[in-house]
């Protein structure tokens, strides 16, 4: 059984894996931020390749980021927290069964993305997900609000 001082050393263990091995979370710069049972923060820095372009009021382009690269953070961080849950956060595997997603207003900053297991049953598990972002004036608000569903393959 891991214990939670083993967290910080699977947070390094996930970002090196992200970093080296995940293309598409490396090119979007995730980062885990904090690891512990039953939950985990993850972040995503706002780059301007990474918003929609949705024309403002005033003609100009609007630069939020596309709802899809919360959902992916979302979707990500729920998996990931699972994982915290297993005997051996490193083994089996997680997939996706369902995943909702809620926008609440623009992401216009950096996002982050913080998970909590609801429950993580033998072959089913569950997470709620929220989303912030870096407001224009230096606040943080939250952007999206989430539910995955997601099949546990143990090893154990």
């Amino acid at each position: 059984m891991t214990d939670d001082r083993d967290f910080d050393s699977l947070a390094a263990v996930l970002q090196s894996y992200i970093d080296d091995h995940h293309e598409f979370l490396s090119w979007l710069g995730a980062g885990v931020e904090a690891v512990e049972r039953g939950g985990m923060v993850m972040s995503i820095p706002y780059d301007d390749k990474l918003t929609n372009g949705r024309p403002g009021t005033d003609g100009e382009r609007t630069p939020d980021i596309h709802g899809g690269v919360a959902a992916t953070l979302v979707d990500t961080t729920g998996g990931l927290a699972l994982r915290t849950e297993l005997d051996d956060p490193l083994s089996g595997a997680i997939a996706t069964i369902t995943l909702n997603v809620n926008y609440l207003r623009p992401a216009t900053g950096d996002l982050q993305a913080t998970a909590e297991v609801v429950r993580a049953g033998s072959t089913i598990g569950v997470s709620e997900i929220i989303v912030e972002s870096e407001t224009p004036d230096g606040d943080r608000e939250p952007v999206a609000i989430a539910q995955g569903a997601y099949r546990i393959f143990r090893d154990d």
